[in-house]
């Protein structure tokens, strides 16, 4: 046969690859293979075979060749047969030897150069070292070994930062702490025309930086920075409606506590892609926080019905009935989840939170523990164990669990807050105000309604302090955010009885009694000002304003 004959057949395999007729491909590959006995028409007969999913054919071909060890796309590929046919031990052995340092350097270099100089494709290609490093990651995660799997999944983006799903794997998979990934992306090394990648991968991580911080990250990838290339503007302009970077602005949006923000954007992303199955989980949390449990009921039946094998589906349902208080019934599908996909955080916290809304904490406790020994780089599940063991007393081992959340998180104001709380418990005031101080710090974008809480908890600080007037300033702040809160009503009156302002301390008194007229302490508060003042005697300007009316 002639070798443009052989050619033509070539390119009726390529072809069928690209028109997904595989039965062809491998049928024609096989005759080319047979005619030229070449290695890349074998290397074209095993992809072939491979995509038709004859895994163990694909990989007894290559085996069988004498060029396996020798040619990396051979190993490589016949390291993918063994991935698919779950021989993660045999992956890993025709992988071959290697050894990674913990900041995913690797430091075989023999083997690095071997691979460097046996990679001859084209200048976009990525990296035969990246993809061979990640296909370790995921052998070592297969068989439950994190800490190498993290470390590969670090070696193989170093390789090549155009891996997208080795960093993927680190961050969805809550691998790498806060300061672990800014680390990990400021010694990647982009080409000259992949700044918009730079900028991109910066807005894919955790984002509990200042509000102007987040904010620029993505003004920079949306327009363009000042140091911008002319020609890197016009695909960052086109990049600016993109559905990924906008659900990486609403996971933002979420994580600095703007539900609705959140909500709105997510709605609009899911018009425009349905089936965005990342913005479809922020989109679940967003509507779990503002309890819109209609919109979760039909979330939830539509991806039962497109999607009954995935995990994110079955979340949705226990998300609905965790929304209308249905516990046992949230327990249940919060624990299909995890058994469909283990390595699915949402569904291990919201299975914890199941638990805990019932007061059933050691079985919370486990599913928390079970997410933070599986989810290293996750602070929440610590988070949560210390408010479980706040829940029951324990407050120095609460105290413990929140300051290693702050390790692995220490830019989260949550963490701050529950330190402030806990040490307000054990009566160190001191300690209370400069954690709830800090919380107020961190908070990345302006005081919400969220936060009330924590200004309350500062004012009640400063109160038993004694620095009043500081904790009057507090009192006010959070009167500013919600003009609904029993506690602060109670904790201003009580803090200006303490300054002997009982004209001011009984219309606070009313003020609270108003929302909540059957308080026992504002009803004796009440009574107590009441009779201070009768004691002290009436402030002349009252007596002067009312008409000398008082009897």
């Amino acid at each position: 046969m002639r070798e443009e004959e052989i050619e033509r057949l070539r390119g009726v395999v390529r072809d069928c690859v690209s028109k997904h007729l595989y039965s062809s491909a491998i049928f024609f590959a096989d005759k080319v293979a047979a005619i030229t006995s070449d290695p890349a028409d074998i290397y074209m007969q095993a992809q072939a075979l491979y995509l038709g999913r004859h895994y163990r054919r694909a990989f007894h071909l290559l085996n069988a060749s004498q060029i396996v060890l020798r040619d990396l796309r051979f190993r490589y590929l016949a390291a993918k047969c063994l991935e698919e046919l779950k021989e993660w031990d045999q992956c890993l052995l025709m992988l071959g030897d290697a050894k990674v340092d913990e900041h995913g350097n690797i430091t075989d270099t023999r083997e690095c150069n071997s691979m460097y100089l046996d990679k001859d494709g084209e200048d976009r290609e990525i990296n035969i070292l990246s993809a061979i490093c990640f296909l370790r990651g995921k052998a070592y995660e297969a068989l439950e070994n994190r800490a190498q799997a993290r470390l590969w999944y670090k070696a193989a983006i170093k390789a090549d930062p155009l891996c997208y799903e080795a960093l993927e794997c680190l961050i969805e998979n809550h691998m790498l702490a806060c300061d672990e990934e800014k680390t990990l992306l400021s010694c990647l090394q982009f080409g000259p025309e992949d700044g918009w990648l730079s900028s991109f991968y910066s807005c894919l991580i955790k984002k509990y930086d200042k509000e102007n911080v987040v904010e620029a990250k993505f003004r920079e990838l949306e327009q363009g920075g000042p140091n911008t290339k002319t020609s890197e503007k016009s695909v960052l302009c086109t990049l600016k409606a993109n559905t990924d970077l906008l659900a990486c602005k609403a996971e933002y949006y979420h994580q600095c506590g703007e539900y609705q923000k959140c909500f709105e954007l997510t709605s609009e992303l899911l018009e425009k892609d349905p089936f965005h199955l990342k913005c479809t989980l922020v989109h679940l949390a967003a509507a779990m926080e503002l309890g819109h449990s209609n919109e979760l009921y039909l979330m939830a039946c539509n991806l039962v019905k497109d999607y009954p094998q995935k995990a994110l589906s079955w979340f949705a349902v226990g998300c609905y009935y965790y929304c209308i208080k249905k516990y046992d019934q949230a327990r249940r599908y919060f624990s299909k989840s995890t058994s469909l996909d283990g390595t699915f955080a949402s569904a291990w916290i919201g299975y914890g939170n199941a638990y805990a809304a019932q007061e059933e904490g050691d079985q919370a406790m486990s599913a928390y523990r079970t997410a933070a020994r599986l989810f290293p780089g996750y602070h929440l599940p610590t988070l949560y164990i210390g408010m479980e063991y706040m829940r029951t007393h324990s407050f120095k081992l609460a105290e413990q669990f929140f300051m290693q959340a702050k390790s692995i998180c220490p830019s989260d104001p949550l963490v701050y807050n529950e330190l402030g709380v806990v040490a307000y418990h054990m009566k160190e005031y001191k300690k209370a105000v400069r954690w709830f101080e800090k919380t107020l710090a961190h908070i990345p974008s302006s005081l919400s309604e969220m936060w009330e809480s924590t200004v309350i908890n500062l004012a009640h600080s400063l109160r038993k302090l004694k620095r009043y007037n500081e904790a009057i300033t507090y009192y006010e702040r959070a009167l500013a955010l919600s003009t609904r809160s029993l506690s602060t009503y109670a904790g201003l009156a009580y803090t200006y009885h303490l300054q002997n302002n009982y004209t001011a301390a009984i219309t606070y008194y009313h003020k609270a009694l108003w929302l909540k007229p059957d308080d026992q302490f504002c009803t004796e508060m009440l009574t107590s000002a009441l009779v201070d003042e009768s004691r002290q005697g009436i402030d002349p300007m009252v007596e002067s304003r009312c008409g000398g009316l008082f009897i």
